[in-house]
Parts: structure tokens; C-alpha cells; sequence
């Protein structure tokens, strides 16, 4: 119904790339903290889970694929996602809006926002460096939201691998793919709110180099971060969607202990030194991963809306 919607989404997308380094990363984080496990009110699409560094995913789930991240206080009788601490550091939901507005002219009426989300994630994925890939259209964009589910649905830092494992598994992929899923840490940044407690008081068994650790403490040097702003890199190529981020765990540089756990714990090990010797390996599994996360509870025809605009209802 709207032939030329990808590549009116590639072309406002490049310009933005082209100008902002870090816009691939957010992008990406954006989709999977739009991801959530559909309960009794549906909300957003992206993975709303596992800190994943850049955030690429806030892998988790707590509503399904409907893009209700987007919605603002302003236009509701309750608050917006936005107001959950787990969605701190959230970035670009104005592109996608405008990216929208341009959509509107084209096609009125036929693309919903969750779909933008999707592609722009996508597009942020081989902008970078990684797969191309082929999503399925058609989600359509959710009537409510909640910050409490957000909350309650979206993993910490801290999140063991058999939490970790079962996650993703009641979704559908299995251990391969859940692990590759986590490569999305190879875009983007983490904030020292998110690793201090593993600095300062680590769990047993979980060892990090002591170059790696000792440059952690420099940019996050109290238990307490003085600011909420300072971040530190994903991985040595923050920029670059590549396997650089199984490499580092492999040798002790993993920023989050959930990265550690996965270097170390015999179900996922395999799939970790895989990854990080065969970077097309990777590329496979992710873009299998990326298309089932994508594709979780989504709402269509009449379950929900094509909104007009992003950050309102219709």
C-alpha cells in the first residue's frame, strides 16, 4: 500500500546518519525497548529487555511490537513509557515522527509507527556494517501505554543466563539466537549507572581483565556516578555492527555481567566463540533473531491503529 516506504525511510535515515555517529545505536535501542510481552495493556514494540549496551535492545518484552513508546503524557489520561527509569537514555523518538509526517504525505494512513520503528532499526543495522535484513510489514500502532509495565517487563543489568535463556526462549528462538540477539551490544554505549554495581561489588565468578576494569573505574569512578551522563563504549568498535563484541567478552572486556555469564556458562559459551570467529555466522543467527523479536505479539488489522501521528492518538 505504500510502494516506496523503504526508500523514503533509507533517505531520511542516511542524512541523519551522515551527521550524527551515534544515531544507528539509538535506533536500535529504541526497537527493543519497544518489544514487549503483551499482557492486559498493549504498548509499545520494541524488545523491551536486556540492557544491551547501546540499547540497541532494551531486549524485553513487556507489550508487543506497537509502538506505544512513542505516546506522550500530553495527549494521554496516564503517563507515558517515558516516565520509566528503565526507558532512561531513550533517544530519536522525534525522527521517527518526522520520518512519519514525510510518510503521511506519500501514503496517508497506511503505516503505522511501530513498522517505522522496525525499519529503522534495520536501517541502522546495515548502515553500520551488518546484515541486510527482511522484515515482514503490517503491525499496527497501540491505543494505550504504561510505564509500570515497562517497569516490571524490562530486564536489569543483572539478569542471570538462565533468566536470560527463559526470556528468550518463551518467545521462540532458541539458544543460538538468544545469543546472538545480545550482539547488539556492538552498537553504541552503556552509562555508569548500569555497571557500578558490578565494578564495586561484583558477584563471585564473574572476572573481568584488569586493564578493561581499571579504565571502567576511571570513567565511572564512585558507586555512585556523579552523573547520569558519562557513558563508556560497547565494545572497541562502537560504531561498527560486527562481532567485535563476542571478541571482547572472550577475553574478559564485557561491560555488563550478563556479556561475563555468556563468555563462561556452558550452554552459550559454544554459540560466544562461534560468533567471535565467524562474524557471517553471527550475521545469520542475529537477523533470525532480529525478525522473531520483531514479529512478538504484534497487534494488526483492527487490534489497533495506523496513527496519524507518532506521539498521539488518532
Amino acid at each position: 500500500s505504500c510502494p516506496n516506504l523503504e526508500s523514503i525511510i533509507e533517505s531520511e535515515l542516511l542524512s541523519l546518519f551522515l551527521t550524527d555517529a551515534s544515531a544507528p545505536a539509538a535506533f536500535l535501542r529504541l526497537m527493543f525497548h519497544y518489544t514487549k510481552i503483551r499482557q492486559t495493556q498493549p504498548c509499545s514494540c520494541l524488545i523491551q529487555g536486556l540492557y544491551i549496551k547501546s540499547h540497541l535492545f532494551h531486549l524485553f518484552f513487556t507489550q508487543g511490537c506497537d509502538a506505544s513508546i512513542l505516546l506522550d503524557s500530553n495527549y494521554l489520561n496516564y503517563s507515558s513509557e517515558m516516565v520509566s527509569s528503565r526507558n532512561f537514555g531513550i533517544r530519536k523518538r522525534e525522527m521517527i515522527s518526522h520520518i512519519k509526517s514525510t510518510l503521511e504525505e506519500e501514503c496517508p494512513g497506511q503505516v503505522s509507527c511501530a513498522d517505522i520503528i522496525v525499519l529503522a532499526a534495520k536501517e541502522s543495522v546495515s548502515f553500520s556494517g551488518g546484515p541486510n535484513i527482511e522484515i515482514p510489514l503490517g503491525r499496527k500502532d497501540s491505543r494505550t501505554c504504561s510505564f509500570q509495565e515497562a517497569d516490571a517487563k524490562l530486564p536489569s543489568p543483572t539478569t542471570t543466563v538462565d533468566e536470560f535463556i527463559s526470556i528468550f526462549v518463551s518467545k521462540g528462538m532458541n539458544i543460538e539466537e538468544s545469543v546472538s540477539i545480545l550482539g547488539a551490544h556492538t552498537l553504541g554505549v552503556g552509562h555508569c549507572l548500569n555497571i557500578v554495581g558490578r565494578l564495586y561489588d561484583p558477584k563471585l565468578g564473574d572476572t573481568m581483565d584488569f586493564g578493561y576494569e581499571a579504565s571502567l573505574k576511571l570513567a565511572c569512578p564512585t558507586e555512585i556516578p556523579l552523573t547520569n551522563l558519562t557513558i563508556v563504549p560497547n565494545d572497541m568498535t562502537p560504531l561498527i555492527f560486527d562481532n567485535q563484541y563476542y571478541r571482547d567478552i572472550i577475553i574478559g572486556r564485557s561491560l555488563f555481567g550478563i556479556d561475563s555469564s555468556i563468555s563462561r556458562d556452558p550452554r552459550t559459551a559454544p554459540f560466544v566463540k562461534g560468533f567471535a570467529m565467524d562474524q557471517n555466522y553471527f550475521f545469520k543467527a542475529f537477523s533470525s533473531a532480529f525478525v522473531k523479536l520483531s514479529t512478538t505479539d504484534v497487534l494488526t488489522d483492527v487490534q489497533g491503529d495506523a496513527r496519524r501521528q507518532c506521539n498521539q492518538l488518532n
